[in-house]
C-alpha cells in the first residue's frame, strides 16, 4: 500500500504563517499539495502563501464564517485531503494568584474558545469537505487531519490549567473523533509537541539564553525541538495510510515538572 498521494490535492494549515504550521506547510507542498495558509498575521501569512504556491486565507479559527471560507479556498485549489490544525495560543495565569485572587473567567474561556473550540470548528468543516470527494484508493480512503496538542496535557505546569484544559480536551476527542468519520474514510491523529523553537519565545539574545537553559531539561537531544522535526510528525501521519486515531508525543522525552 502506497503513502497517501498529495499530487494535486489541497490542504488547510491553520497558524500556518510561523512556527510548526509553517513548517507543514512547506513539507506538504514538497509533497505536491496546494496549501491554504490560514492565519491572522496577513503580511507573514500572505509571504509563505505566495512563496509555495498556495493561498492565504485571514482566519479566526473559531469563526464558522473564516473556517467556511478557508475551507472553500482549498477546495477551490483541488481536493482538499489534509489538514493541519497548528493555531493555538497560551496565556500563563494561576487559578488563585499570589494575592488570592481568582483567575478572571474570560482568560481560561478565551484560552479555550481558540485551542479547543478552533480546532473542533475547522475540524468539522475541513472533514466535511473530505467527505464530498472522491476516494483515492479501494480502502476508501478520502483524508487526513493531524491537531496539535501539547505534553502539557499530561504535564502541565504551574499557570497552565486553561492551556492544559484545550490541550487535554483535544486529546480526549482524537480517538472519537476518528471513530466517527471512519465512515467517510477521513483518518485523525494528534501530536503533542514537547519544547519547541517558535516565536513564542520571542528573539535576540535573553530570549537565545532563555532557550539554551530550557533545553537542558530535555532527556535527549538537549535542546528545544525545531518546527521542521514536528512537521516530520505531521506529513508521517497524513500520508501513512494505517495511522488512525493516535496521539503522539513529540518531545525529546521530556517530562515537564511543576514548574
Amino acid at each position: 500500500m502506497p503513502r497517501m498521494d498529495l499530487n494535486g490535492a489541497s490542504a488547510v494549515v491553520t497558524g500556518g504563517a510561523s512556527g510548526i504550521g509553517e513548517a507543514a506547510a512547506r513539507q506538504l507542498a514538497e509533497k505536491g499539495a496546494r496549501c491554504v495558509i490560514a492565519d491572522l498575521n496577513e503580511e507573514k501569512g500572505q509571504a509563505v502563501a505566495s512563496e509555495l504556491g498556495g493561498l492565504f486565507v485571514k482566519c479566526d479559527v473559531s469563526s464558522e464564517e473564516d473556517g467556511t471560507a478557508a475551507v472553500a479556498a482549498a477546495s477551490e485549489m483541488g481536493p482538499l485531503r489534509a489538514l493541519v490544525n497548528s493555531a493555538g495560543i497560551g496565556m500563563a495565569a494561576r487559578t488563585v494568584d499570589r494575592n488570592n485572587d481568582p483567575m478572571e473567567q474570560k482568560t481560561f474561556d478565551f484560552v479555550i474558545k481558540v485551542n479547543l473550540l478552533g480546532t473542533f470548528n475547522m475540524l468539522r468543516l475541513s472533514a466535511a469537505a473530505m467527505a464530498k470527494t472522491d476516494p483515492l484508493d479501494e480502502d476508501g480512503a478520502r483524508g487526513a487531519i493531524v491537531n496539535m496538542a501539547s505534553v502539557a496535557a499530561f504535564d502541565g505546569q504551574i499557570g497552565q490549567a486553561s492551556y492544559s484544559a484545550s490541550k487535554g480536551g483535544v486529546v480526549g476527542m482524537t480517538l472519537p473523533i476518528a471513530r466517527d468519520l471512519s465512515a467517510v474514510g477521513v483518518r485523525v491523529n494528534t501530536i503533542a509537541p514537547g519544547l519547541i523553537d517558535t516565536p513564542i519565545y520571542g528573539e535576540g539574545e535573553q530570549s537565545d539564553q532563555f532557550k539554551a537553559h530550557l533545553g537542558q531539561s530535555v532527556l535527549f537531544p538537549k535542546r528545544l525541538g525545531y518546527g521542521e522535526e514536528l512537521a516530520f510528525m505531521v506529513t508521517e501521519l497524513i500520508t501513512n495510510p494505517y495511522m488512525n486515531g493516535e496521539v503522539v508525543r513529540v518531545d525529546g522525552g521530556i517530562r515537564m515538572p511543576p514548574k
